[in-house]
């Protein structure tokens, strides 16, 4: 593998699910290979030996954590330790999860890579924007009843985590904040709630739905 790579694409998976990650590889993964930017199906195994392994034959990264819903931030955060000591050239992460579908990957990611190559003032952080401007409960618990309740949303701005990207600079300014980020449930709020504010002054606003759509696969 060469770690020299300038970008990384992470997948949310679990041992679960692992018939969504076999989907994404069927389908628009064939095409994002002719990018050729690595990508990783994140799973969390908590027997690990040692903090991550990279499976470069199935373009899989395990994660010492548990592989439930709940522990999503803490199986990110991780894997975003593991690729910045991997890849020593990184410029940015790109993330997304195992029940998207993507409609034409080589132009959406030659497209973002020219936008970050090109952007000035440098982009850190971009996505969906969703901008929390007072507390709320959130409704999440009915889906993932797993999740602790009350479970209250602070006023923030975070990028919705169908897809987002994250500088060098920002994904190691969270890796800092893992801690604290281990203490959190909900993945996507939990990097924009702990990004510092500073890497938030340029962020990119992406309409993710005009690309990507949610899996049909259950």
């Amino acid at each position: 593998m060469d770690t020299s790579t300038e970008y990384v694409l992470l997948i949310l998976n679990c041992k679960k699910y692992i018939n969504k990650a076999i989907n994404q590889k069927n389908t628009w993964l064939k095409d994002y290979n002719f990018i050729q930017i690595p990508y990783f199906h994140v799973i969390g195994d908590v027997t690990l030996d040692k903090d991550y392994v990279f499976d470069l034959n199935e373009c899989i990264l395990y994660v010492k954590t548990w592989d439930d819903y709940v522990s999503l931030p803490k199986k990110t955060i991780a894997a975003y330790d593991a690729v910045l000591k991997k890849f020593h050239s990184l410029k940015y992460i790109f993330k997304t999860d195992d029940d998207q579908d993507l409609k034409d990957p080589f132009e959406f990611f030659s497209t973002m890579i020219r936008t970050l190559e090109e952007k000035k003032p440098k982009v850190h952080y971009g996505g969906h924007v969703v901008d929390v401007k007072t507390p709320y409960l959130s409704s999440y618990g009915k889906i993932h009843p797993e999740l602790p309740d009350p479970l209250i949303i602070y006023p923030t701005q975070y990028c919705s985590g169908r897809f987002y990207t994250l500088s060098i600079e920002a994904a190691k300014d969270l890796v800092k904040k893992r801690g604290s980020i281990m203490g959190e449930c909900l993945e996507d709020y939990a990097m924009g709630y702990h990004l510092n504010p500073i890497f938030k002054k340029t962020i990119l606003n992406i309409d993710t739905s005009v690309h990507f759509t949610d899996s049909q696969l259950k």
